[in-house]
């Protein structure tokens, strides 16, 4: 079965029909009332997909693009995006994706006539912006963004590199691109030192097991088209582009992409955003993307992330964790599992447990992580009798297992994440690793444990009905 956002969301409703919310009466996302919505559903503790059926665009009138956001603000959502059961939420989404981040599928092209992104094509003049959606988030922010997935391609090597990157809206056909020093930003930089400018394709609605297989944490110079195909677990279709042809290919099954250029030494003020920390990402200088065409699917749903929240947080979160343990396990083979939690924004704070069995793996495995991502500053390292990915037994982990003199170590003058608001340097940071595994050297005290035997025997239902259970509150 192809994969697009048609096909999932109609298996969202048949598996999740409380996940999926659907608001009939019209919204202004350019004026804040989408993400307000999701902010008092987050007060609530509560975070459905919100698939507004009647949106206003940037000209103040209905749009003909549907508008759904908040998609990935549960990690029981993204493993049904990976064909897995709402319940693999944990430590079995974790491996799963781990297993096919290990993998290449190499992408499939289909011809332009066959692609379902071709059935609108509007060029030049016409492929105008203001005709979608476009969500104003937070309060600073100064323009709506489109927050989702450019495409660039190197010019040396050919492979195709996507990452989540914000883009402020600032005419009809004109972007501001922000690019930290990663992937995208040493492609656009080889082409600006010729004075080139940079292709480009933002795909701003596809299926979402697209957008968990961008987030892989590959070494520059892998093909994501292929590093997707197989997170997703089949070849991502592509077909040429409207703007450059085959010399640069676009996800036929997406439901719109948006082609244009970064203009070589072009830079106008960009920002403030509120962003994946929870805080504002600063005003700067940043680059500007000049559209070119605009191609989508017939009926296609405008697709967003609302940014600072669960909804960046989990997806950024999970393929870290497929990522990582494949690194760490590599270092350190008795790593079990690795977790990146919901406290540290699924970026900063990173959680792996490990079945010790010498010391100083325990620090082999938090630098490997160190490494690794360098969006991790704070590394937890914990035995496998702790379950990473309920945080209270972490924190149980430090507080009985830890001796900050011993357990802690400092590093210094790492390279950080320019996003991060705690750091004084724009991009200097330190990181800290805690060692809360039990010591091999000395008796450590037993955990407590109720006899497996009884356990085994003195079953809940045979005292207390399951209708009862079921209605006591979770705490």
């Amino acid at each position: 079965m192809r994969k697009n956002l048609e096909v999932f969301l109609q298996k969202l409703h048949q598996r999740l029909p409380h996940d999926l919310v659907r608001i009939e009466r019209p919204v202004s996302p350019a004026h804040f009332e989408v993400t307000a919505l999701l902010q008092h559903l987050e007060n609530e503790r509560k975070f459905p997909a919100l698939l507004f059926e009647k949106p206003l665009n940037l000209h103040g009138k209905p749009s003909a693009f549907p508008l759904l956001s908040n998609l990935f603000a549960t990690r029981g959502r993204c493993a049904l995006a990976l064909g897995m059961e709402p319940d693999d939420e944990g430590l079995k989404l974790s491996l799963e994706y781990a297993r096919r981040e290990d993998m290449l599928l190499p992408p499939e092209v289909i011809p332009v006539r066959e692609a379902p992104v071709k059935e609108g094509v509007k060029q030049g003049n016409e492929a105008n912006i203001y005709d979608f959606p476009v969500v104003r988030h937070h309060a600073m922010d100064p323009a709506p963004y489109l927050d989702m997935t450019p495409v660039m391609k190197d010019p040396e090597g050919g492979f195709y590199n996507v990452a989540f990157l914000r883009n402020m809206v600032q005419g009809p056909r004109r972007l501001g691109i922000h690019m930290s020093p990663r992937h995208n930003w040493q492609i656009h930089r080889k082409n600006e030192e010729k004075k080139r400018p940079t292709p480009v394709a933002i795909v701003v609605s596809h299926h979402p097991a697209f957008y968990l297989g961008a987030l892989n944490v590959s070494p520059f110079g892998v093909d994501d088209y292929a590093r997707i195909g197989a997170i997703m677990g089949a070849p991502l279709r592509l077909t040429a582009s409207d703007s450059w042809g085959e010399d640069f290919m676009v996800p036929a099954d997406a439901e719109i992409v948006i082609e244009g250029h970064v203009l070589p030494d072009v830079k106008e003020v960009e920002g403030p955003f509120g962003e994946f920390t929870g805080y504002y990402g600063p005003q700067r200088l940043r680059n500007v993307i000049e559209i070119t065409a605009i191609t989508h699917r017939r009926n296609a749903i405008f697709q967003h992330i609302f940014t600072g929240h669960r909804d960046t947080w989990v997806l950024g979160g999970i393929p870290k964790e497929g990522s990582l343990f494949n690194l760490i396990r590599g270092v350190v083979p008795t790593t079990k599992a690795v977790h990146f939690p919901i406290s540290g924004c699924c970026r900063f704070n990173c959680y792996i447990s490990i079945d010790k069995k010498v010391d100083g793996e325990t620090k082999q495995a938090a630098l490997a992580a160190l490494g690794g991502c360098d969006f991790v500053k704070h590394v937890v390292v914990v035995d496998a009798d702790i379950n990473i990915y309920n945080e209270e037994e972490v924190m149980w982990a430090m507080a009985t297992r830890v001796q900050a003199d011993q357990d802690v170590d400092i590093i210094k003058n790492v390279k950080g994440n320019t996003l991060d608001p705690s750091q004084t340097d724009n991009i200097m940071t330190a990181k800290m690793i805690i060692d809360a595994t039990r010591p091999l050297h000395r008796p450590f005290e037993a955990r407590v444990e109720v006899p497996k035997t009884v356990m085994a025997k003195t079953r809940l239902e045979d005292f207390i009905p399951r209708s009862l259970v079921d209605r006591l509150p979770k705490v």
